[in-house]
């Protein structure tokens, strides 16, 4: 399958997920509070599908648009409502009843992240385990003095495991820009104690990118030579005549040592033609070779059509590891990590109201199909990991107290309740348009950053 048709059916695979699971959970609240269900729509815009089910004849729907989704309930402020029918109808419910329904949607996006978590922390997190190289120069890890073949053991209080926990508590860390303590051991496993890395020099844009670079920080790199293993079947190393075994030992009349150097100039060089100096068992000489462009954009890279040999993979497999939990102790981490990841998301909204963090961060449908095709292809794990990661956001984006939001319609029932009777409609109308022109600006820089990222990176 190619990466396009991969990616939009991810995409597709997740906003269906999502949108399903998120008004399901209005509909059984809805269904238990005794409201009528008109509609259940998956997507907006033109019915490409429908029918109707159960005694209420409720239609199920499946829409054009797959940007989300709504459940249609019976509501005299929308509908003529028969006077047997009134006592079903949304409107009449107590406050208590309506807060309930509303919040069962972000209760059940929440609910979803951490059944895929648990069930991932029970099957084992695949990752790279956090030994560092060599430090980039005039950095804070530099002066910090971190060493190549240190390995991360904790941040803060934190215990580290594999180079995304690395990332995901430096990132906390970050965004507070202050200093953090790093627990490191050395290589041969002696500890080396405790370094301060100071956070302090990263910019709200740096966060954007890749900010572990910025601080110098970079994972251990193995120092293998470039041999090929197997070679992709029709792809530009075989029409250039690479074969298994052979050995890159330089390029363009540079010398070339390591794997990482062959690849790191493949990927620069898309379209270009390449002098390849090859060491084939005693023999050594020259080809040409064109890495394919593949990507869009910044992302666009060269690719050859070649794995590396058995050194570099027996060295790979030395640096991996798998973190599993057991069934107990993996629901405590699931609740533990939906809840951490629902703080750090109004934190960093915070953030980016008063500035400290870029709006750059804002991502649209483009980049999370793009992230969602780019999960799909890493395995089954790196998917539901993302899918839970994006459940939690949508949880936290509809309880913001925004107008046409969860989180809108609660502030006005929790008015209803201080008040003593419901909010007016001129009221309800006035924060609709400015729940509208909220959300319109919100999309504006989501898709705008999206299309920042495809074409410029």
């Amino acid at each position: 399958m190619t990466t396009a048709f991969v990616t939009i059916i991810a995409f597709l695979v997740t906003v269906g997920v999502l949108v399903v699971v998120h008004e399901y959970g209005h509909y059984l609240a809805a269904r238990l509070m005794g409201v009528k269900i008109l509609r259940f729509s998956v997507g907006f815009g033109k019915t490409l599908w429908k029918r109707e089910l159960g005694p209420d004849r409720t239609e199920w729907v499946l829409a054009a648009i797959p940007l989300g989704g709504y459940v249609k309930m019976l509501d005299e402020r929308e509908v003529d409502v028969p006077a047997h029918e009134i006592p079903r109808a949304f409107n009449q419910k107590s406050v208590a009843a309506r807060i309930f329904i509303v919040l069962a949607g972000p209760a059940a996006n929440f609910l979803l992240a951490f059944v895929l978590y648990w069930a991932l922390f029970i099957a084992g997190m695949p990752g790279i385990k956090p030994v560092l190289g060599d430090a980039l120069p005039n950095t804070a890890a530099a002066q910090a003095g971190f060493k190549s073949g240190d390995t991360v053991r904790a941040i803060g209080d934190e215990p580290v495991y594999t180079w995304i926990d690395v990332r995901w508590y430096l990132l906390k860390e970050a965004v507070r820009r202050g200093t953090v303590t790093v627990q490191v051991e050395g290589p041969d496993g002696s500890s080396r104690g405790v370094r301060s890395l100071d956070l302090g020099g990263l910019t709200a844009d740096d966060l954007d990118q890749d900010f572990l670079v910025k601080l110098g920080l970079r994972p251990y790199q193995p120092q293998v030579s470039a041999t090929i293993g197997r070679v992709v079947k029709g792809g530009a190393a075989e029409r250039a005549g690479l074969r298994e075994g052979d050995r890159i030992v330089g390029i363009d009349g540079r010398k070339v040592d390591t794997w990482i150097a062959f690849t790191t100039e493949v990927r620069a060089s898309a379209g270009k033609t390449l002098r390849l100096e090859v060491e084939r068992g005693a023999h050594r000489f020259e080809l040409t070779a064109v890495p394919e462009a593949v990507g869009e954009g910044a992302a666009r890279a060269g690719r050859l059509g070649v794995e590396a040999g058995p050194e570099l993979k027996r060295e790979y497999d030395r640096m991996t590891t798998t973190v599993r939990y057991g069934p107990v102790e993996s629901a405590t981490r699931a609740v533990a990590k939906v809840w951490d990841l629902s703080v750090f998301s109004l934190k960093m909204l915070g953030r980016m109201i008063v500035g400290d963090v870029s709006w750059k961060n804002l991502s649209g449908p483009i980049t999370i199909a793009d992230y969602a095709g780019q999960s799909a292809q890493l395995g089954w794990i790196s998917f539901l990991g993302f899918l839970a990661l994006v459940s939690v956001s949508l949880g936290v984006l509809n309880l913001l107290p925004i107008p046409l939001l969860d989180g809108g319609h609660l502030v006005y029932y929790l008015a209803e309740i201080a008040k003593g009777s419901p909010v007016s409609e001129r009221t309800m109308e006035i924060g609709q348009r400015v729940g509208i022109a909220v959300l319109l600006g919100l999309t504006f820089f989501a898709f705008y950053n999206d299309l920042n990222r495809l074409f410029f990176g």
